[in-house]
């Protein structure tokens, strides 16, 4: 199903309200590489409620293969929505991930600007806690006796989708975003780019700029030139499947 921001947040709004949680995954070229080349995380990521596509390679994919979207839905972006929504509906949120500081950091920037936000808790667990069962069941124990009403997930893909699929069975009445930098984004330890880069699908560019180390690998080696193969193979398939008709 093809969901807007707005449609998005309206569905999760009528889960609060009707006791039924679930699981939102923001396909970037990064998570849409490694679901085609590992059928495992594809399932990872089919078994989430929502799946919208975050990052303009993906969007212009699908409207390539005649698949229009209605439009990019970044995690960014999401965790302020969805926060906002909370505030609205008076629903908790729990932040986890980011280094030790950065989610509380991020609790205070994001009750600033809507202070009728509930933050149930915070947690920054360390790094490989996920190989570690017995530090998967602390950080489980932790959020589920929070019963926080959102969860902001910020652990980068694939982690933070099995640790969301971990959470939802022991709280199944909440919502779940795997939201990557989304908890230091709000914390304010980088901005995100100009919404007239974002527009013309450059901000890896922007991150690229702020994150050369970390990010060049990925970003040049890997998602640009499966980026290229994706766009290439929608559009080979449209013109084929017009060939047909």
């Amino acid at each position: 199903m093809a969901l807007s921001e707005e449609e998005l947040l309206d569905r999760v709004a009528d889960g609060w309200r009707s006791g039924q949680g679930g699981a939102i995954v923001t396909a970037n070229v990064d998570i849409v590489r490694a679901a085609t080349r590992d059928p495992a995380l594809a399932a990872l990521v089919g078994r989430s409620e929502i799946v919208v596509a975050d990052g303009m390679p993906v969007v212009w994919a699908a409207r390539l293969a005649g698949l229009p979207l209605p439009g990019r839905v970044t995690g960014a972006s999401l965790v302020h929505s969805l926060t906002g929504r909370a505030a609205r509906e008076n629903r908790s949120v729990y932040l986890l991930g980011g280094e030790p500081g950065v989610p509380e950091a991020a609790a205070r920037a994001l009750t600033a600007l809507r202070p009728g936000l509930r933050v149930a808790g915070t947690c920054s667990p360390p790094f490989g806690f996920d190989g570690n069962p017995g530090a998967v069941r602390e950080v489980v124990a932790r959020v589920r006796a929070a019963e926080p009403d959102l969860v902001l997930v910020g652990l980068g893909f694939p982690r933070q989708e099995r640790i969301i699929e971990a959470l939802r069975a022991e709280s199944p009445r909440a919502w779940y975003l795997g939201c990557g930098a989304g908890i230091p984004m709000a914390a304010g330890r980088f901005r995100r780019a100009p919404v007239p880069l974002q527009r013309m699908g450059a901000e890896w560019l922007y991150r690229l700029a702020l994150e050369p180390r970390r990010l060049a690998g990925r970003y040049l080696r890997d998602d640009a030139p499966f980026a290229l193969t994706l766009l290439a193979a929608a559009l080979r398939d449209r013109l084929t499947s017009r060939s047909r008709r």
